[in-house]
């Protein structure tokens, strides 16, 4: 007699497709996490919950076929080679890498959001927009395009990939020991990995639609939808910009600060 399937829709049995993926899952995953600083078009990939998912994974079911601290120090690497790239296509594009045609991959308004970013928090925004979705994919950009320290960008970027990267994962692992949690995980894997994959791509899906008719209701309205060279020029930042501390920002917006 045979056994029943304990996943819900047996191709998506845990056991099968821990089996079929091996190694290569993690690989994905660290691709994911490297184009999200690493490629202008990372922010449509949902990374935090990504991390999260793998580190409770690896405690719950070893997906990876490794142990957490393998797959920590891969993830934290990935993001750090990725805000590498990210700074190094800044460097050296120039304001040339922001003249685009809005579209479901560029929008001018990313930019001058990660922009707000470097003027509140300075050069701690390299750290501080590991944590926030679009900023982080366009802040190591903005600042080789700036011409940001390579050294001190270095240092930062270093340490944002260390407290997302391998943060993150560990944190979704040391989940996996509530009980409960691990219960859950290990009950409904199958589901969890249904998620994981389809919501990754159905999230990465609905960004790029949303923007994409952003910009589409934006042309069609007439507005301006090209990034010309002046334009790209002026949204380049000052690199005075990036030896401010956090401080600045706050003695700007209670009016004690030089700008008052």
């Amino acid at each position: 007699m045979h056994a029943v399937p304990t996943a819900l829709i047996p191709w998506l049995d845990p056991a099968a497709i821990i089996d079929w993926a091996g190694p290569w899952a993690l690989v994905v995953v660290c691709f994911i996490v490297f184009a999200e600083t690493g490629l202008l078009i990372g922010f449509l990939l949902p990374g935090d919950t990504l991390l999260v998912i793998s580190g409770l994974l690896t405690h719950t079911s070893n997906i990876f076929g490794v142990n957490i601290w393998v797959v920590s120090l891969l993830i934290g690497l990935s993001a750090f080679i990725g805000g590498e790239v990210g700074y190094f296509i800044g460097h050296k594009g120039g304001p040339a890498v922001f003249e685009k045609k809005e579209s479901g991959l560029f929008s001018v308004k990313n930019v001058e959001r990660t922009n707000a970013f470097f003027e509140r928090f300075g050069g701690l925004t390299i750290i501080l927009a590991r944590f926030v979705p679009i900023v982080r994919t366009f802040a190591p950009v903005a600042a080789g395009i700036g011409h940001m320290n390579k050294w001190k960008y270095t240092l930062y970027n270093l340490t944002g990939a260390v407290l997302w990267g391998f943060g993150l994962t560990m944190f979704g692992y040391l989940l996996g020991y509530i009980p409960p949690v691990a219960e859950f995980v290990e009950n409904y894997i199958d589901l969890i990995l249904l998620v994981a994959v389809g919501g990754t791509a159905l999230v990465t899906l609905w960004h790029y639609v949303r923007e994409r008719s952003k910009a589409k209701k934006a042309a069609a309205a007439g507005e301006d939808v090209v990034t010309d060279h002046a334009e790209a020029e002026a949204l380049v930042l000052d690199p005075e910009v990036f030896e401010r501390g956090p401080e600045h920002g706050h003695e700007h917006e209670r009016g004690t600060g030089p700008a008052a």
